[in-house]
């Protein structure tokens, strides 16, 4: 049976008219953190596959050992190799992330000094706005604007 039929099937109406409920398969939850910036999400993928690389190398070397194969050797080199150009690409993930913050400015905690220019520039909009609303009641009166039909007096 499938999705659809499970969905569709009628419920069992002679034990007390229950219906099936519903439910999703999965909620969505907002991600905890932000996305990484296009660049040091390069890196990353980068150095992950270059480590990858590495350890299938690395195993490669240890079990042509155990074999006792010609191929050792190369394999010992290559993977020496692997890691020096990992431990690059980690270095390189490091670097190119504190690079993009130096450049595009990410402040984890605004200074106090920040908090208080926002606070006033609030404090100054929410009073011109409370000033430009006593202007459109005073002035407003039997203008245009008027929604409603005036009252007949009597």
């Amino acid at each position: 049976m499938g999705t659809a039929e499970r969905r569709e099937a009628p419920a069992d109406t002679s034990a007390g008219e229950r219906r099936p409920v519903y439910r999703p398969l999965w909620t969505e939850e907002p991600a905890r953190r932000r996305r990484m910036p296009d660049p040091v999400r390069t890196a990353a993928v980068r150095a992950v596959l270059v480590v990858a690389v590495t350890l299938i190398l690395a195993m490669v070397a240890f079990l042509c050992t155990l074999a006792e194969s010609w191929l050792a050797f190369p394999m010992v080199l290559a993977s020496v190799a692997g890691t020096v150009v990992a431990t690059w690409g980690v270095l390189d993930v490091w670097v190119t992330r504190q690079v993009w913050n130096q450049r595009h400015g990410v402040v984890s905690v605004p200074s106090s000094t920040a908090r208080a220019v926002r606070r006033e520039r609030r404090r100054a909009r929410r009073q011109a706005r409370a000033a430009e609303r006593g202007q459109e009641r005073r002035g407003g009166r039997g203008g245009a604007g008027q929604l409603s039909l005036p009252r007949a007096a009597g």
